[in-house]
């Protein structure tokens, strides 16, 4: 009971870690010319949670320890690229093109929540196809 009680003062205790906790989406700048709006609609369905300005918080974006991870994801997937600052911030096509074809993207930890996320090998490859034409 003693155990029980000290994991739930500690997890009260995290959820006053204030990392994490802003949800701010930045105003949309720029977007890439996209080829077509299939190709956007792929890429908002599988890369803009992490890779955009408009990310959907989930509920639970707001518990700590996940909402520290969530955050860490968005913050460095917008660094890498950011489809709502394209102009700022264009990124390489073989890295774009790299990090789908070896199912990195999306990341692991992304998928086991969103199983639907994962792309099949069609998927794949008309995804990267639409960024080829995309990115030219």
């Amino acid at each position: 009971m003693i155990l029980i009680g000290g994991a739930l003062v500690v997890f009260a205790l995290l959820q006053l870690v204030p990392y994490g906790r802003d949800h701010a989406n930045p105003a949309v700048v720029s977007e890439p010319k996209w080829n077509s709006p299939k190709t956007r609609q792929m890429a908002k369905e599988y890369c803009f949670q992490c890779h955009s300005n408009e990310t959907t918080w989930p509920w639970y974006s707001n518990i700590a320890p996940a909402s520290w991870l969530i955050y860490k994801d968005v913050e460095e997937g917008r660094s890498k690229f950011n489809f709502s600052d394209w102009a700022a911030h264009p990124t390489e096509l073989s890295e774009l093109i790299d990090n789908i074809q070896s199912g990195e993207m999306p990341p692991v930890q992304y998928t086991l929540f969103h199983p639907n996320s994962v792309l099949t090998d069609a998927q794949k490859q008309e995804l990267i196809n639409g960024m080829k034409a995309t990115v030219k």
